[in-house]
């Protein structure tokens, strides 16, 4: 009897490594998949690019986190670093006219006009400048032309942290190559966008909060550029868990790659109207 019930339980675990095993190994696969590919050959190098790192703001989206992490991260990459928590350094005409990429964190701030002034000059002559969630997306709500060179602004998340599916729209960018659709709990962010911008993964919304978004498809990642520079986008960044999410952080990691491209690498054809003849 005993030799029968071990038997029993062996044949047991036997079928469910057969019937799970190759969904769990394509999932490992796909993985690997998407963590490896952040150092694909198509994207800029991060080597021995000036990037400056800026973070504050509103300490619910834990900036002094985002910050360390990416720190760490583009140390490894080989970038020569300047970081700073203050705004200030937007002022700074020397390092903002040698620096290749601004890496912003800062959610619901006020920003100076010569602040932003030294900021956007910067991007138009050719800095790149990435980021995401609130800390690029909803940064500074009363600075029209900021929210114009980003290409959007945030304006609802309706239901929280909820969970939501992320679609792929464009496979073919180094960005997004090998990402598939995936689904993650976090912020929705329901975002005003430039119809111009480059859209390479969007989201759905449903009207389970407000019936009169439901269906609504809103881009998650998009690309531009703003003058020479160019801007990367990415709306997921609530909190640092989601930076866990290997899609999420690939698409990150790409994406600040990609920015850092402006001033070595000829401008894209980037524009993909929305609306336009035809549509």
């Amino acid at each position: 009897m005993a030799v029968l019930k071990l038997n029993f339980f062996k044949l047991l675990a036997l079928m469910l490594i057969l019937a799970f095993g190759p969904v769990v190994n394509k999932a490992a696969a796909q993985q690997m998949k998407v963590v490896t590919a952040t150092v694909s050959p198509e994207l800029p190098s991060l080597k021995n690019k000036k990037v400056l790192i800026v973070y504050g703001g509103w300490d619910g989206h834990k900036p002094d986190a985002f910050a360390k992490r990416m720190e760490a991260w583009l140390e490894k990459e080989g970038a020569i670093l300047t970081i700073s928590d203050s705004l200030g350094i937007y002022t700074d005409e020397a390092l903002m006219a040698e620096v290749d990429l601004i890496v912003q964190y800062w959610t619901m701030g006020k920003i100076t006009k010569e602040q932003e002034a030294g900021l956007l000059k910067a991007v138009r002559n050719g800095a790149g400048i990435a980021g995401c969630h609130g800390g690029l997306g909803d940064s500074f709500r009363d600075n029209t032309e900021y929210q114009y060179m980003v290409g959007g602004q945030w304006v609802a998340h309706p239901g929280g942290e909820i969970d939501y599916s992320v679609n792929i729209v464009n496979g073919d960018d180094p960005v997004t190559k090998g990402i598939e659709d995936f689904d993650i709990h976090t912020e929705q962010y329901y975002m005003h966008v430039d119809p111009n911008v480059k859209v390479l993964a969007t989201t759905t919304f449903t009207g389970g909060q407000n019936d009169w978004i439901d269906r609504a498809v809103i881009p998650v990642v998009w690309k531009k550029y703003y003058g020479l520079g160019r801007v990367f986008y990415l709306s997921i960044g609530h909190s640092p868990d989601t930076f866990e999410v290997p899609e999420v952080w690939a698409m990150l990691a790409r994406g600040v790659r990609w920015a850092s491209g402006s001033k070595y690498l000829p401008k894209e054809e980037w524009m993909s109207p929305v609306y336009g003849p035809g549509r």
